[in-house]
Order: structure tokens, then C-alpha cells, then sequence
């Protein structure tokens, strides 16, 4: 069987593949651009994502802004408080400050509702992509890549972009000696529950952190402010059964391991009509462009850099790096494209940046987390620092523009 080609092949459908593919597109009109989804369809989870001002900017500069008002809430502020006295431990302003400082909002928002933002525009492009192609086996030739599914069906194309998340076949096959993703000691329990039937002085357009021992949560609002979503994270054992990411969880679980909390939390997550408990795996940070980039191979999203969620950076990092790529391509001299040296400069553009963020993410749970003497550390840090120490300039004035 003759396998199918095209120019560029995008390996999954989420945000980082159809924020890929979408660049792709706009660039590169006339290439055949394939773009392969594992699932029988094009979806996302129920469950909410932060999108700072660099990853505003983005979707701003792809001519999302509407779209995104649409769709987004734009909190008043993030508000950090003590998970079992309730007292604040600091807080910074968002909304009108956001926009002063770094030009775009600080926004919240479903994360199927960024999806199907990305994927219309990804359409509209001619881009319908192929369904069901579960990927058993991914070959680098010379002429670029070789992709075969479970079901037999081959693919050839000059460049691969893999988007295929934290569990990468592509990052697994290629990448000689690549450590695999470690189980992190957390589980993270997320729901979602309409505003309205939260009591009425929950209902606050607001980035809410509740810090405490060994545990965090935080809850903000999606669809518009219609809904609250909500994020546990505590420390437990990894789930028993060992297919997928996504397991059923239950309210019982989740009070238990989280002992002793603040009125006011507990009241929020008791309004949660069901839970789902995301164990939480990572990698160590990227330390050079080859881990990102071979020939005329990349790995964006989490299949090239996955984030711990202590910072909200997953989903902005791979509009990041989609982003890059479209400067990439919109700069070069010539309508032929030298794929490993654009993909070998996107490497260097990308791998010191999230890498770092990626670092800093750890950081961030070990401090949201903390116990004893750094406890204390953080919370005179906080109350002496305020503002200064919750805001990140050098994260959020990005991404840097590719030189």
C-alpha cells in the first residue's frame, strides 16, 4: 500500500497541533498540510486554562480578539489566600492593569472553547484533518518522517511537527535516551460548577489561590463568567489503573486528603456536581534546541516541553511556540523553505524560554505547597512584597520577538 503524503504533517489535535496547524496554513497556502488526531474526534476536556497576557498576545495577533471576548472571562484579580485560616496572603490586580502594562488582557477560559477557536481557523484553511490515526510508529528517514498507525496506514512527509503530547510517540522513538515522563507524588481533582449555583458571595470574577500544606487549589471563571472552574492539587499515589490520564473521582477522595480547610473553599468545592483526578506526570526542563528540534523534526507543546500547572503556562507555551514558528516563516527570503535551518533556529528561539518556565513551574509547587521555615519565608515574602513577587514581566511581556 502506497502511503499518503504531504508537505508538512502535524501529529495531534489540540492546542498545540491546531495552533500549529493553523500557522501552517497561513504561511504556507500552498502546501498540503496533514494534520492527524488519535481520537475519533475533535474535542477537549471539560476543564478551564489561564491565558496571561503573552499568550493574549498571541491569539490577538492571529486576529482572535473578538473570538476571545466571546468566549473568555478577564478577572479582576488573583487573589492569594491561607487554605485553612482564610486570611489573604497577598493579591495582584489584573484587568486594567494588565492591559496598562503589557498591552493585552489576563484572561480565563474554557478550554474547548480555545479549541474550537483555533479549529475553525484551522478549517478555514482547508485543513480537515484525518481522525482515528492512533500512531504505533514514527521513523526518521531523509526525506523527514514516516509515520504508521495502529491500523497499518502509513504517512510520509518532509517535516513533522509533533504536537502529540506529554506521552510523545514521536518524542519516545526518536529522541535516543529520552528519560520518560515521571510520576510527580501529586494528583490534581478538577471540576466545574455553574455561577449560579454557587452562594451568591463566591460568585467573584476573581483568580482565587488557596495555599496550604502539601496541597493547593484555585478556582476562577470560564464560559463568559457563566462557570467557575475549579483545581485541587494535593500530594497522593499515582491511580491504580493505568490507562490514560483522566479518571473518575469522587467528593469523599477529595475532602479526605485534603484534612482541615477554610469555610469559604469548602463551600466552593462542595458545589462541584462531579470530579475527574488528572495524575500529574513531568519531565525535566529542556536544556538545548536538540531537544526540541532533529532535522527537520520538532516537538511543540508538551510533547517537547510539558509544564506542572503551578504556573498556567501549559496552554500559552504552545501558542508560544506556534507563534514563533508563523514569525519564522512570515520573515523568510525565499517562497522554499529550509526546513532543519527554520526548525533549528525555532529550537533556539524556544528552548531557553520554556525550559525556564518549565523550571520556574516546579518552583512555584514546592512554594505553593511549602511547609515549615519556607512557609514562612513565603508568606513574609508575600506580605512584604505584594505585587512585585506574584507578578512575572519577563514572562508575560512575551513571547520574544524572533530576530
Amino acid at each position: 500500500m502506497n502511503p499518503n503524503r504531504a508537505d508538512v504533517l502535524v501529529l495531534g489535535g489540540g492546542i498545540a497541533g491546531l495552533s500549529a496547524a493553523w500557522v501552517l496554513g497561513r504561511y504556507l497556502p500552498e502546501a498540503t498540510i496533514g494534520l492527524l488526531e488519535q481520537a475519533d474526534a475533535f474535542s477537549e476536556v471539560g476543564a478551564g486554562i489561564q491565558l496571561g497576557p503573552n499568550a493574549t498576545r498571541v491569539l490577538y495577533d492571529w486576529g482572535l480578539k473578538s473570538a476571545l471576548w466571546e468566549v473568555a472571562a478577564f478577572p479582576l484579580l488573583v487573589h492569594a489566600r491561607d487554605a485553612v485560616s482564610g486570611s489573604e496572603k497577598g493579591r495582584l490586580p489584573l484587568a486594567d492593569r494588565a492591559l496598562q502594562r503589557y498591552g493585552t488582557p489576563y484572561a480565563t477560559v474554557h478550554r474547548a472553547d480555545l479549541h474550537r477557536m483555533l479549529l475553525e481557523r484551522v478549517k478555514a484553511h482547508g485543513i480537515e484533518g484525518q481522525l482515528g490515526q492512533r500512531v504505533e510508529q514514527v521513523t526518521l528517514t531523509e526525506q523527514g518522517a514516516r509515520l504508521t498507525t495502529q491500523t497499518g496506514v502509513s504517512w510520509d512527509s518532509g517535516v513533522l511537527i509533533a504536537c502529540d503530547g506529554l506521552w510523545s510517540r514521536t518524542r519516545e522513538q526518536c529522541w535516543s535516551q529520552a528519560p520518560a515522563a515521571a510520576f510527580t507524588g501529586q494528583v490534581a481533582y478538577r471540576g466545574m460548577v455553574r455561577m449560579a449555583a454557587l452562594p451568591e458571595d463566591l460568585r467573584r470574577s476573581e483568580v482565587v489561590v488557596w495555599l496550604g500544606r502539601r496541597l493547593h487549589a484555585v478556582h476562577y471563571p470560564v464560559r463568559a463568567g457563566e462557570w467557575l472552574n475549579v483545581v485541587v492539587v494535593v500530594h497522593g499515589d499515582r491511580p491504580a489503573e493505568d490507562a490514560g490520564w483522566d479518571h473518575a473521582a469522587t467528593e469523599e477522595a477529595l475532602f479526605h486528603a485534603l484534612g482541615p480547610i477554610h469555610r469559604d473553599l469548602r463551600r466552593a468545592l462542595e458545589a462541584v456536581p462531579a470530579w475527574r483526578l488528572w495524575p500529574l506526570f513531568g519531565r525535566r526542563p529542556v536544556r538545548k534546541a536538540g531537544d526540541l528540534v532533529q532535522g527537520a523534526v520538532a516537538l511543540m507543546g508538551d510533547a517537547g516541553h510539558p509544564m506542572r500547572p503551578y504556573l498556567a503556562q501549559g496552554a500559552a507555551m504552545a501558542l508560544e511556540d506556534a507563534w514563533t514558528l508563523g514569525r519564522l516563516l512570515e520573515s523568510r527570503s525565499s517562497a522554499a523553505v529550509d526546513w532543519p535551518a527554520l526548525l533549528q533556529r525555532w529550537g533556539e528561539l524556544r528552548w531557553r524560554r520554556c525550559g525556564w518556565v518549565q523550571a520556574r513551574s516546579t518552583r512555584n509547587g514546592r512554594i505553593f505547597h511549602a511547609t515549615g521555615p519556607l512557609k514562612w519565608g513565603r508568606d513574609l515574602a508575600m506580605a512584604v512584597m505584594g505585587e512585585r513577587l506574584m507578578d512575572t514581566p519577563a514572562l508575560y511581556a512575551g513571547p520574544p520577538f524572533p530576530a
